[in-house]
Formats: structure tokens, C-alpha cells, sequence
């Protein structure tokens, strides 16, 4: 085992999406991470189409790096393999519906924390367990729809829109990362684990800038712009003679460069855009004299002559032009390995950097190895499995 966290074993119970992409990220710098499926398999095994080797898209995305076993947690002794799992077990990570794990007997400050006092258990829900939403359960865009993420993006003739990737659901396992990561840090001083909770609703909350701090100081809500931004302008997308580009200015030499670049050199010296609260102000005569300049120019040559002067634009591609791009795979954004194809990892360490060492496991794959390390006999495991505790077939 390679990366800055090797050494480090996780039991991963979660499923979906926020709680795998968590724990993918942990294996892809050298985590053990054992991933526990009921035994119907975690969801998103079936969210397809398309479909490879038996599983969905969806599921080969968050799940590489990580061994599985399929236990049923629903009876006792599922959950007695489960607690001889977590001895030697640095975090568990789930998001069972507020309440499962003490129904079960596995509350962590009566139970966990006293049998492994240094375990760092990390629980991902949708809006925590207390307040008036608290317990209810919560998938990405119905949080998009209800922290108000959904209601700032979109145009004014479609209306509020989901925004197209799970962005709360990927912050969430983003945000519980950073936690396991700090409480690990911390008990490196103290000595001991403690329990983490991270609600997808508190994530999307945090997610709400500028609008939110809009929001505090103005008290207006946010209208519909589009893909332009509420504070900055121009901050865009435009069509060009070829291609549709974005466009990002963020201060005033940079919208100096962009009308030379555009021969505009008087709307430069034009004292209605000459500061970005004059260019808001003027937002709609600005964009026309932008579109009638962008008209006339080749988008992709135009992004490269504005990028080397200093102007953030760029083309608008598709999925699979962007995973092609010779930038993507020179930056390893790419990845091959045993016909398991997906994105890299985006954290670049010195010394201990992380890797793609293992394909997304197939449904039970693990099982027998891990009930082995456990010290099972064979004898053990295969009654197991014949009483359905540990499962091998979906």
C-alpha cells in the first residue's frame, strides 16, 4: 500500500453516492478501504444503463480501490462480523437513516467508542438528526431543490433547474473526507476517535456563495442569470462564429485586455464599463456589443489568444471531448486499469501520492478473504453463507 493515508483501514457501510465517493477518495491514497453491501447490493449497482461487468456506470465511478463483502446487517449475526471488523478498524464510514445503528446496538458513544475508544465513525445524512427536518431522509436534488441551490440556477424562460451533476451529494463525501481527515489528525494527539456528522442540507447551505452572502447583506433574493454571474460582469457564456466560449472577467485590467482583444477599444475607454459595478449596471447594453464583436471570431483561437493575455475563457465542450482532452490525460485525469475506465485523482502529492491500484469490486468478491483475515475458518464461513448472513450471489 502506497499514499499518504496507507496504514489507515476504513469499514464503509454507506451506499449511493455522498458516503463511496467519500471513501473512494480515502483509498485512492492508500486507505484499506472494505466496502460492506447488503445483500441486494449497493443501489446504484443498478442505476444504469450503460452497464459493464455487472454493475451500473454510476456505481464503477465511486467504488475502485476497495475490496467488498456482502453482509446482512439486519440480524445479529451480521452485526457480530461487523463489530469484529471494526477491531483493528481506523473509521467506519455509513449513512444508514438516522437511528438504524442504535436500533441495531451500535450507538457510538454507548457501544462504539467504549469497545474501540480510537475508532472515527463518520455518519452522512440528509438533514442531520435533530431540528424540524431532522431524521427525514434526503437524495441530491431534492437538498438542491430545498437549501435554494436549485432556485439560482437556471435562465428566466426555464426556470429554477437542477444543477446537471450531484454536486451536493459530491460536496457531502467531499466535506466528510475533510473531516475524517481532521478527527484522524487529532487523534494522533489525543489518542482518540470521535463521531463526525455530515448532512447533505448543511453542505448545500455552505455551497450558497456569493448568493448567501449576498443574501445577509442585501436581503434580495437572487433572480435567474443564466450562466452569467450575480457579482461579476462580464462572467458569461457567448456565442462565437464557431463555437460557444465562457468568458470570465474578474477585474478591470482583465476587461481592458478583453475589448483590445476585441478591438472594442472604446467601450474600454467608456465610463458606463469602466469599473465591474459600472459593468453591472449596464449588464444588458454591455453583452450586446459583446455579442455583436464575439459574432465575427473564431471561439477556439479567440479562448487561446484571451488565456494568453491574461483573460480567463475558455470553449464549451462536451463530457467526452473534455475526458479526451490532451490536458486531461497529460494532468492523469484520465485512468485505465483492467478494463475499468474512469476519472484520476485530482489531489497531486510529492511524496506520497495517490493511485488507481484496484478496479471497482464485483459483488462479493472479497468475501471469503476478508472473513479469512478475521481468522474465520472455512468451516465459519461457509455457514454463513448458507444462513444468507454473508451473501455471494446478487
Amino acid at each position: 500500500m502506497t499514499g499518504s493515508l496507507a496504514g489507515i483501514k476504513v469499514i464503509d457501510i454507506s451506499r449511493v453516492l455522498a458516503g463511496p465517493s467519500c471513501t473512494q477518495i480515502l483509498a485512492d491514497h492508500g486507505a484499506e478501504v472494505i466496502k460492506v453491501e447488503p445483500p441486494v447490493g449497493d443501489d446504484t449497482r443498478k442505476w444504469g444503463p450503460p452497464f459493464a461487468d455487472g454493475a451500473a456506470s454510476y456505481y464503477m465511478g465511486v467504488n475502485r480501490n476497495k475490496r467488498a463483502i456482502v453482509l446482512d446487517l439486519s440480524v445479529p449475526a451480521g452485526r457480530e462480523v461487523l463489530l469484529d471488523m471494526l477491531a483493528d478498524a481506523d473509521v467506519l464510514v455509513e449513512n444508514f437513516k438516522t437511528g438504524t445503528m442504535e436500533r441495531w446496538g451500535l450507538d457510538f458513544d454507548e457501544v462504539l467508542s467504549q469497545r474501540f475508544p480510537r475508532l472515527v465513525h463518520c455518519r452522512i445524512t440528509g438533514f442531520g438528526a435533530d431540528g424540524p427536518l431532522g431524521g427525514l431522509p434526503g437524495y441530491d436534488a431534492v437538498v438542491q431543490a430545498m437549501s435554494g441551490l436549485m432556485s439560482i440556477n437556471g435562465a428566466p424562460e426555464g426556470g429554477a433547474t437542477r444543477i446537471g451533476v450531484p454536486i451536493v451529494d459530491m460536496a457531502t463525501g467531499l466535506n466528510a473526507t475533510l473531516g475524517i481527515a481532521m478527527a484522524l489528525f487529532e487523534r494522533s494527539r489525543s489518542g482518540r476517535g470521535q463521531f463526525i456528522e455530515t448532512a447533505l442540507y448543511d453542505v448545500a447551505i455552505s455551497l450558497l456563495h456569493p448568493q448567501g452572502a449576498n443574501w445577509f447583506m442585501s436581503g434580495k433574493p437572487q433572480r435567474l442569470l443564466g450562466n452569467g454571474h450575480p457579482n461579476i460582469v462580464p462572467y458569461d457564456k457567448f456565442p462565437t462564429r464557431t463555437v460557444d466560449i465562457f468568458i470570465g472577467v474578474g477585474n478591470d485590467g482583465q476587461f481592458c485586455a478583453l475589448a483590445k482583444a476585441l478591438g472594442l477599444d472604446d467601450v474600454a475607454a467608456d465610463p458606463r464599463y469602466a469599473t465591474n459595478a459600472a459593468r453591472g449596471a449596464n449588464r444588458p447594453a454591455l453583452r450586446e456589443t459583446l455579442l455583436q464583436a464575439l459574432a465575427l471570431h473564431d471561439g477556439e483561437a479567440l479562448c487561446e489568444q484571451l488565456a494568453r493575455s491574461g483573460v480567463p475563457a475558455g470553449p464549451v465542450r462536451d463530457v467526452g471531448t473534455a475526458l479526451s482532452h490532451p490536458h486531461t490525460l497529460h494532468r492523469e485525469m484520465a485512468v485505465e486499469l483492467d478494463g475499468y475506465r474512469g476519472t484520476g485523482v485530482p489531489v497531486k502529492m510529492s511524496r506520497t501520492p495517490g493511485s488507481v491500484r484496484m478496479r471497482p469490486p464485483r459483488f462479493g468478491e472479497h468475501n471469503r478473504e476478508v472473513l479469512g483475515e478475521l481468522g474465520y475458518s472455512e468451516e465459519r464461513i461457509a455457514a454463513l453463507i448458507d444462513q444468507h448472513i454473508v451473501v455471494d450471489k446478487q
